[in-house]
């Protein structure tokens, strides 16, 4: 048991490095061949804060741990929508594009909704078994690449100056920006690993199973770089990039990362069931409700309050239910 607490910590430790150093170099490499501050916050960036989701579910889907990487997407965009955004706005209100409630918002809506109908498979006449195939992945990374479409299509449009990788991408000498992006995919590749064997290991000392650790320990470990990005820029009177951060990731998280997972190996559900699932759509739901009919396009404290009190009932229903099993 402590060894694979221990696996957890230096696991996760090199992941959240990792990310750091591969996200740092890379926004370099791509400053030096002339790509916009823009288009690297969308996508370098972007990546950046999702390649510990990446890295976590690939090395799950291979070790053929499929409720673990499920879990951990599910899981992590449910923290980003209700945890992340939730304590966000409790810090400061956040301010929403109107660009944002009309295309990007829903975006992260119809992703939620593509995974609850995939989930659901059984349940509507679709196949036998609750299970991601490798169609869904590809399927998953079609819609990827259409949401990547977009996002360049938007950043031509864009200002430079208003990107929000502008204050953070800071030029460095090119041996030292391909070392960086090296030793970061080194830090993810060997701590996603060792991630993934401490969460298993603490799943089996405790009886509780893959999906319990994937939604809650993992997700929440996972989802780290993004919380700190989002209470940095609340902090740094700039909420609204908690926003964009958020939807990103998310993004990224079902289309890119289960899209990825399960087209490497066929992903089964197993005790990710429809409630998980449609948690995850109803709060993408809510986020938008906040921000478009509520207020002037601004997620409120109270509303804040609200999303932050949301995750915490789900948490608790899911110590309850795994209390009761």
């Amino acid at each position: 048991m402590i060894i694979d607490i221990l696996f957890l910590i230096v696991g996760l430790a090199l992941i959240l490095v990792g990310a750091n150093l591969l996200t740092d170099g890379a926004s370099a490499v791509a400053r030096r061949w002339g790509v916009s501050d823009m288009v690297v916050g969308l996508t370098v960036v972007a990546f950046g804060t999702s390649a510990p989701e990446l890295v976590i579910s690939v090395v799950s889907a291979i070790d053929g741990s499929g409720e673990l990487a499920i879990g951990n997407a599910v899981g992590s965009n449910i923290f980003n929508v209700l945890a992340i955004v939730g304590i966000t706005a409790l810090v400061r209100p956040i301010k929403v594009e109107k660009i944002t409630m009309s295309a990007d918002i829903p975006m992260v809506i119809l992703s939620s909704l593509v995974l609850l109908a995939m989930g659901l498979g059984p349940l509507l006449g679709d196949g036998e078994s609750r299970t991601l195939w490798r169609s869904n992945g590809i399927v998953l990374l079609l819609f990827f690449a259409i949401f990547m479409r977009y996002t360049f299509a938007q950043a031509k449009k864009a200002n430079p100056e208003d990107s929000a990788a502008s204050d953070s991408v800071k030029p460095m000498p090119a041996w030292k920006a391909w070392l960086w992006v090296v030793l970061g995919l080194a830090g993810l590749v060997f701590g996603g690993d060792k991630f993934v064997d401490g969460a298993s290991g603490i799943a089996s000392a405790l009886g509780v199973g893959d999906a319990i650790i994937g939604l809650t320990i993992v997700a929440m470990g996972t989802s780290l770089p993004e919380l700190a990005t989002s209470i940095a820029a609340a902090l740094k009177g700039k909420p609204g990039l908690a926003v964009g951060n958020v939807i990103g990731s998310n993004i990224f998280n079902i289309f890119m990362v289960l899209g990825v997972s399960a087209t490497i190996r066929p992903l089964a559900f197993g005790a990710i069931g429809p409630v998980d699932l449609t948690v995850l759509t109803a709060a993408c739901i809510l986020f938008w409700i906040f921000g478009r009919f509520f207020s002037t396009r601004t997620i409120t404290r109270a509303e804040g309050a609200v999303l932050t009190a949301g995750y915490a009932a789900y948490v608790a229903w899911l110590i309850a239910s795994t209390l009761q099993a």
